[in-house]
């Protein structure tokens, strides 16, 4: 087992962009749906595999660009400080006061230590001074917990 990382900053409105964060599903609009909703489908299926846009359920990060793997780690705690990092980075940026306290800062590392140690994915967000967002999930992979059927970036 191991864990890869993954990071987006960016406007919140393209975040809210719901439809490019998820997968398309997995049949096509029937035969005779309005040719809106045709187009859409397929440009859902094209972006989504693509998109920098980090994805509603964090496994799918895993069908991504290996270009977007941040870091890959064997030790939870080494990617749980890559978490920290990455916070303490981005900490004089976030939105709310209550977000940049030090005490709450380590207990989210720690907590994603955890976590990724018994094999769970992590996923953390914040809003940025406005209109931005972060997003940062650590991803557990080989195999993932929840979507095993996902191949590894490393291997692709």
């Amino acid at each position: 087992m191991h864990h890869h990382g993954y990071l987006w900053t960016g406007p919140k409105e393209r975040f809210d962009n719901e439809a490019l964060r998820r997968p398309p599903h997995p049949e096509p609009p029937p035969a005779g749906s309005k040719p809106e909703l045709i187009q859409r489908y397929r440009e859902v299926a094209a972006e989504f595999p693509t998109a920098d846009l980090p994805p509603l359920e964090t496994a799918y990060w895993l069908i991504k660009p290996h270009s977007l793997v941040r870091g890959t780690w064997d030790e939870a705690k080494e990617a749980a400080a890559w978490v920290g990092d990455r916070l303490t980075e981005y900490a004089p940026r976030f939105a709310s006061e209550t977000q940049r306290d030090f005490v709450r800062l380590a207990a989210l590392v720690s907590s994603a230590a955890e976590r990724l140690e018994s094999g769970t994915d992590v996923t953390l967000g914040f809003y940025l001074e406005r209109p931005s967002f972060l997003s940062l999930s650590v991803v557990t992979c080989s195999p993932n917990r929840s979507r095993p059927e996902l191949a590894c970036p490393l291997k692709g």
